[in-house]
């Protein structure tokens, strides 16, 4: 079958090692069903995947891709919560907690597998495409939002970032909760786009807010950490996901943390019980997520470049080639 995958790790040019071809098809395993891929999307997992973090060189080659949705041995269609090992359905009460593409083949393929228990009903009322967006970057900023923040509407929140998946998804969630969102980003077209999502305002980052607010979606890391600390009002709460700009910021603001009792939560994926609530969420709001670009498969390397690059804003689409 096609599949896009990594070939060979390289920390400093990722996309050296990006390879698409032919990759041998699922086999069948108890406990396991194999998806019929209509739809899977890009993340920074991939691009991560290629520099070696969280992959080994043992484990290759490796077809990329965490997230899909498509059609399931039964004709059903259904949506993959990409975490492999949380509950030990098909792989046995011992086995850690990993993401599709580090131990087991991703989605970028005409057809993936996982346990059984990792796939969910796909609503009516979400394309493959919008719902192939959902498991890992609208899933992340769904329980950094409402697990680890634990707002409620009315509250008001900063996203940093506007423009990435995750931010781009606490927007347009915060928006649809009934949340006071505030978005930054370093160009003026993506300020605007996240206005047009819901944010109240979008500013360029380290801009002071007009109040300080009760939570931060923080994705970018480094260059917006003292920020992110500095917006939060007494006791508010800091929510990370990622650093894209790095992991050791200049000021780590400790004083103002502890003297605030303010709050750093780490945040990873969710659970299938959270993805069940998100898709459940979208199909009962209209909520969509944000898709910049629908790609073939074949036509892979262009979406990688464009992730790479920073230049979109929302998600990227994989189709296989029908």
């Amino acid at each position: 079958m096609f599949a896009a995958y990594a070939a060979r790790i390289d920390p400093d040019r990722p996309l050296d090692g990006l390879e698409l071809g032919e990759r041998p098809a699922p086999e069948e395993r108890a406990g396991w069903s194999t998806v019929t891929v209509r739809a899977a999307s890009l993340n920074h997992h991939d691009l991560w995947s290629l520099r070696g973090v969280g992959l080994s060189q043992d484990r290759l080659p490796m077809i990329l891709g965490c997230d899909a949705a498509g059609v399931d041995e039964d004709g059903n269609e259904v949506v993959l919560h990409s975490v492999i090992g949380q509950s030990g359905h098909g792989v046995g009460p011992k086995e850690p907690r990993s993401i599709l593409t580090e131990r087991y083949q991703g989605t970028f393929a005409e057809q993936v597998s996982v346990p059984t228990w990792n796939v969910l009903p796909k609503p009516a009322g979400l394309s493959f495409e919008e719902a192939a967006c959902l498991p890992t970057a609208w899933l992340t900023a769904y329980r950094m939002l409402f697990t680890n923040a634990g707002v409620r509407p009315g509250d008001s929140v900063l996203v940093q970032g506007a423009g990435g998946g995750v931010a781009t998804a606490a927007i347009v969630l915060g928006k649809a909760a009934g949340l006071r969102v505030f978005a930054t980003s370093r160009d003026e077209t993506r300020r605007k786009r996240a206005v047009e999502l819901g944010a109240l305002e979008a500013y360029e980052p380290g801009a002071r807010l007009p109040q300080r607010v009760d939570a931060v979606i923080e994705t970018v890391g480094a260059a917006t950490w003292s920020h992110s600390v500095k917006s939060l009002r007494p006791g508010g709460t800091l929510v990370i996901s990622g650093a894209t700009s790095g992991d050791r910021p200049s000021h780590a603001e400790l004083t103002r943390i502890f003297f605030l009792e303010l709050k750093v939560v780490g945040s990873t994926m969710g659970t299938r019980d959270e993805l069940e609530d998100l898709l459940a969420f979208c199909a009962t709001t209209g909520v969509r997520p944000v898709i910049d670009e629908v790609l073939p498969l074949d036509r892979a390397r262009e979406g990688f470049q464009r992730l790479a690059d920073g230049e979109q804003f929302g998600k990227i689409v994989l189709r296989p080639t029908e």
